[in-house]
């Protein structure tokens, strides 16, 4: 069994308010999991307006596959117009 995960540190330059940063980072989660299939948590900073860290993680078999569908969500993020990436990790185990 290979896990793989992604931890993402955003800067969500246009909120004012945690209400708003709450509805940016639901509906980025709501997107990362109807597309892929993976369990995706806000992990910190949960009281600053404008950062956000979403963890990401990923069941498979297979280390590649694993690798390929976190790069993907990562491309999603930073296609994401409502958010700046300061900083990622991924890991597999």
């Amino acid at each position: 069994m290979i896990v793989g995960t992604l931890e993402v540190t955003l800067r969500i330059g246009g909120s004012q308010s945690l209400k708003s940063r709450r509805r940016v980072v639901k509906s980025l989660k709501d997107r990362i999991r109807a597309r892929y299939n993976v369990s995706v948590a806000d992990v910190g900073d949960q009281n600053v307006w404008q950062s956000a860290v979403l963890a990401v993680a990923v069941v498979s078999n297979d280390g590649g596959f694993a690798r390929e569908v976190l790069s993907k969500i990562l491309r999603l993020v930073l296609s994401d117009p409502r958010v700046d990436v300061l900083d990622h990790n991924v890991d597999i185990v």
